[in-house]
C-alpha cells in the first residue's frame, strides 16, 4: 500500500474486520446517493413496497422521532457538519436581513390599496402579534433541539412523521414561492430606480394573466445570491450585517420622512373596507414575518444555541414588528390609500410628496433589504432540506454539506433553481396568498407540537391523560375553525362566537387545571403554557381563514401533489430508513484501525 493513500478499516462489533471506507467525493451522482432505499432497489422491490402502502404509512403516522435522534443521529447523513460561527449577534442581524425587506416593501402597498387602506398598521399589529407567538414556541423548541431542520425536526420529534411531511411539504413549498416572490419584487423596484414601468423590463407573452410576464432578472438575482450563500455562512453573516445595516438606514429615513410630510387627512376614511379588510390584509402580510424562522434553522452553526437563539430571535422580531408599524403609518400618511402603487408603494409615495430624489433612495434601499432577505433566505431555506433530506423523505444527495465551505450546496441548489422557475412565470399576487396559507399552517402545526412536548412524553404520560389532551387541543382548533368560518360566513354578526369563543376558553383552561406538565424546559420556555400557544392557533386559524378562496385551491392542488409525491416515494424511503439496522456504537474509527504504511 502507497504512502499517498491510508487503508482505512473498521472494527465491527464482534472484533472482526469490516469493510474498507474510501474517501468519496462530495460531487457524485450514483443511484445510491438518490436512492439508498431497499425499496428502490429494483422494481420487484419497489411493487412490493407499494403494495405495503397502507401498513407503511400507519407506521409512520405513529412513528415519533428522539430528541437524540435529530441531534446526533441525523446530522451523520450529512457526512461532513457545518461550521459553527455565529453569535446572537449575528443572528439579530440575520433576522433583520431574513424579514424586513419581503413584506414592507413587497405587500404593505398592495394590501393597503386593495384591502385595509390606512388600516393597514392595524393589520400588521395583528399579523406580528401571531407572529411573536410563533417566536415564543420556536425558541424554545430550538434552544432544546439545536439543528438544521427547525420546524420539520421540532414536528416530526412530537407530532410524528407523517405531520412532519406535510410540514415539510409546506417548508418547501414556502421557501421556493418566497424566493420567487421577492425576486419578483427586486425587479419591480429596481424598474423604480432607473425611473421606468415596472414591468418594463419583463418579457410579454401571450400566456394566462399573472403567468405572462417573464423576469429574467429575477432570476438572475436568485442565482447570484446563492452563490453568496454557498460560498460560506461566515462570510455571508458579514455580507449581511453590511447590507442590513444601511437598509436600516433607509428605514429610518423612510419613517422620519414619512412623518414629515404627513398629511392625516389621507387616514380618512381609515378602514374603507372595514374589519374583514384589516384581517384579509393581516393573513397576507403575515408572509413579512415569515422569515424569523430561518434563525432557528442556523442552530447548528450557532456557538451558544441555549443563549444565542432566544436574544437573536425574540430581539430581532420585537424590533421588526414596531418598524413594519411605523413605516406602514408613514405610508398611509403620505399618500391617499386609493392612489398608493401596489408595485413600489414607497418610491411613488415620496415622489408624491415632492421629495422625487428620496425615491431613488428609497427603491436602493428596498433592492438591498431584499437582497438580503434572499440571503439569509438561501441559508435558512437550504438548512430546512439539508435536514428533510437526512430522514429521506427527499433523496439524500440533499443532505450533504460540502467539507470545504461547510455548506450544504445541493440543497441551497434545490430550492434555488426551483424558485428561480416559479420566478420567471407568476405574479406576486398569484404567490402571496399562497405563502400565508403556507406559513401560518406551520406556525399553527408548531403550537400544537409545544403543547404536545410539555403535556406529553412517551412511557411516562398516562393513556388517560394522553386521551384528554388529543380531545382538548382537538377542541382549541375546532373551535377556532369555527370562529374563523363565522367570520368569513358573517363578518357583522355576533351569535356564532358566543359558542366558537367560549368553547376555545374552556379546552384551553381544562388543559391548564386539568393536566400536569410533564416537561419543564431547562433553559428558555414560553411562558403562560397552555394560554400563548393556545392563543397562537386560535389567530393562526382566524388568518387563515381570511383569505379568499382561490389560495385554498392553489393550496389543495400544491398538498394533493405533495401527497402523490408521498405515496410515490417519501412514504417508502423514509419508512426503510427507520427500519434500517443501527450502526453499532463500537464502529467508531480510531488510530489503531488506520493501517500503516510499510516502510
Amino acid at each position: 500500500m502507497s504512502p499517498e493513500r491510508h487503508k482505512i478499516t473498521v472494527m465491527d462489533s464482534a472484533g472482526e474486520m469490516g469493510d474498507e471506507i474510501q474517501p468519496r467525493s462530495y460531487w457524485r451522482w450514483s443511484k445510491q446517493d438518490f436512492f439508498p432505499a431497499d425499496s428502490f432497489q429494483n422494481w420487484s422491490a419497489y411493487r412490493s413496497a407499494l403494495s405495503q402502502t397502507v401498513t407503511r404509512l400507519k407506521d409512520r403516522v405513529a412513528s415519533c422521532s428522539e430528541d437524540a435522534d435529530e441531534i446526533e443521529e441525523l446530522k451523520k447523513q450529512s457526512e461532513n457538519e457545518m461550521k459553527r460561527c455565529l453569535s446572537w449577534w449575528d443572528l439579530t442581524w440575520f433576522g433583520f436581513g431574513s424579514v424586513i425587506g419581503a413584506g414592507i416593501f413587497v405587500l404593505t402597498g398592495q394590501e393597503a390599496h386593495e384591502h385595509a387602506g390606512p388600516a393597514i398598521v392595524l393589520s400588521y399589529v395583528a399579523s406580528g402579534i401571531s407572529a411573536m407567538l410563533s417566536v415564543f414556541c420556536y425558541t424554545e423548541f430550538a434552544v432544546e433541539i439545536p439543528v438544521a431542520g427547525g420546524s420539520f425536526a421540532y414536528i416530526r420529534v412530537e407530532l410524528g412523521d407523517f405531520a412532519a411531511f406535510i410540514t415539510a411539504g409546506n417548508i418547501i413549498l414556502g421557501s421556493i414561492a418566497g424566493g420567487a416572490v421577492v425576486a419578483r419584487a427586486w425587479t419591480s423596484y429596481f424598474t423604480a430606480l432607473l425611473n421606468r414601468h415596472p414591468n418594463s423590463l419583463r418579457i410579454h407573452t401571450h400566456l394566462t394573466d399573472g403567468f405572462n410576464l417573464l423576469d429574467p432578472i429575477a432570476v438572475a438575482v436568485l442565482v447570484i445570491t446563492s452563490i453568496i450563500a454557498i460560498s460560506g455562512t461566515r462570510r455571508t453573516s458579514y455580507f449581511n450585517w453590511i447590507a442590513s445595516a444601511v437598509n436600516m438606514v433607509v428605514i429610518l429615513f423612510v419613517i422620519v420622512a414619512g412623518f414629515v410630510h404627513a398629511n392625516t387627512s389621507n387616514l380618512t376614511p381609515f378602514m374603507p373596507h372595514g374589519a374583514k379588510g384589516i384581517f384579509v390584509a393581516a393573513a397576507i402580510v403575515y408572509f413579512a414575518y415569515g422569515g424569523f424562522d430561518n434563525i432557528a434553522t442556523m442552530a447548528e452553526e450557532t456557538k451558544n444555541p441555549s443563549k444565542d437563539i432566544p436574544l437573536g430571535l425574540l430581539g430581532s422580531m420585537s424590533i421588526i414588528t414596531l418598524i413594519y408599524c411605523l413605516m406602514a403609518l408613514s405610508l398611509s400618511m403620505m399618500q391617499k390609500y386609493t392612489d398608493i402603487d401596489p408595485n413600489a408603494a414607497y418610491a411613488v409615495a415620496f415622489q408624491s410628496v415632492g421629495m422625487k430624489w428620496a425615491k431613488y433612495l428609497v427603491a436602493l434601499g428596498a433592492l438591498k433589504g431584499m437582497t438580503t432577505v434572499l440571503l439569509a433566505g438561501a441559508i435558512g431555506q437550504a438548512r430546512y432540506a439539508t435536514h428533510i433530506a437526512r430522514v429521506h423523505m427527499i433523496p439524500p444527495w440533499f443532505a450533504l454539506v460540502h467539507p470545504k465551505t461547510g455548506t450544504p450546496i445541493n440543497a441551497t441548489l434545490l430550492i434555488r433553481l426551483a424558485s428561480a422557475c416559479i420566478a420567471l412565470f407568476s405574479s406576486l399576487d398569484v404567490l402571496s396568498s399562497l405563502l400565508s396559507v403556507s406559513s401560518l399552517l406551520t406556525s399553527t402545526m408548531m403550537a400544537v407540537a409545544l403543547l404536545v412536548r410539555r403535556y406529553y412524553v412517551r412511557g411516562i404520560t398516562p393513556r388517560t391523560n394522553l386521551l384528554k389532551l388529543t380531545f382538548l387541543v382537538l377542541v382549541i382548533i375546532v373551535s377556532s375553525v369555527g370562529t374563523s368560518a363565522y367570520w368569513g360566513l358573517d363578518p357583522n354578526g355576533w351569535l356564532g362566537y358566543t359558542v366558537t369563543v367560549p368553547l376555545w376558553f374552556l379546552a384551553t383552561l381544562a388543559i391548564s387545571v386539568l393536566l400536569p406538565q410533564e416537561r419543564i424546559p431547562k433553559v428558555w420556555g414560553v411562558p403562560l403554557v397552555p394560554w400563548l400557544p393556545s392563543l397562537s392557533v386560535a389567530i393562526n386559524l382566524f388568518l387563515m381563514g381570511s383569505l379568499g378562496a382561490q389560495a385554498f385551491i392553489r393550496f389543495g392542488i400544491c398538498t394533493v401533489v405533495m401527497l402523490i409525491y408521498y405515496v410515490i416515494f417519501g412514504l417508502h424511503a423514509t419508512y426503510d430508513k427507520a427500519h434500517q439496522p443501527k450502526k453499532p456504537t463500537s464502529s467508531k474509527i480510531s488510530e489503531d484501525d488506520i493501517e500503516k504504511p510499510k516502510a
